[in-house]
């Protein structure tokens, strides 16, 4: 499946999220090449094997279910390679806002994410106020490369 998703730092997360019950997010990648990923992810009680290709804000994703025995013997082999995040879901202006705050050495880390059913919808899109800088093409701020390598220092230019 198509993923078209756009990705944007956040100063702040807005006043009224910590009052909204957000899911628990571990994440870790077994594979990770320069245009694609293999990663699993845990959300709350849900277990999930994910393919992504490509890069930038278009790329193809398939996600597949697993049982808990299936990801505990494929943990792992993401050591080194992890990342931990509460995830929030705002509905604003006819559009899902999946906003993440970051934990650990990601900490202090905030960003949000809004998915489109096409490229003219994510071309139209304006994003409110309370965001900060687009870094959808800014391959540092990809989650595999988080996971890789931290949190990137400044905003720097997209890379």
């Amino acid at each position: 499946m198509q993923e078209i998703e756009r990705k944007f730092l956040l100063p702040s997360p807005p006043s009224d999220i910590v009052n909204r019950g957000g899911s628990s997010i571990s994440q870790g990648y077994i594979v990770i090449t320069e245009d694609a990923e293999v990663r699993i992810r845990k959300k709350r009680d849900a277990f999930f094997l994910t393919v992504k290709r490509g890069r930038g804000e278009v790329r193809l994703e398939t996600e597949i279910r697993l049982s808990d025995d299936q990801f505990r013997e494929l943990w792992p082999m993401t050591e080194g390679r992890r990342i931990e995040k509460t995830r929030y879901e705002e509905h604003r202006a006819d559009r899902m806002i999946e906003i993440d705050i970051y934990h650990g050495e990601l900490s202090g880390l905030l960003t949000a994410e809004v998915e489109f059913p096409d490229r003219a919808a994510s071309a139209a899109f304006q994003p409110p106020p309370w965001f900060g800088t687009e870094v959808t093409e800014d391959e540092r701020y990809k989650n595999k490369h988080l996971a890789l390598h931290g949190r990137p220092r400044d905003p720097g230019p997209v890379r």
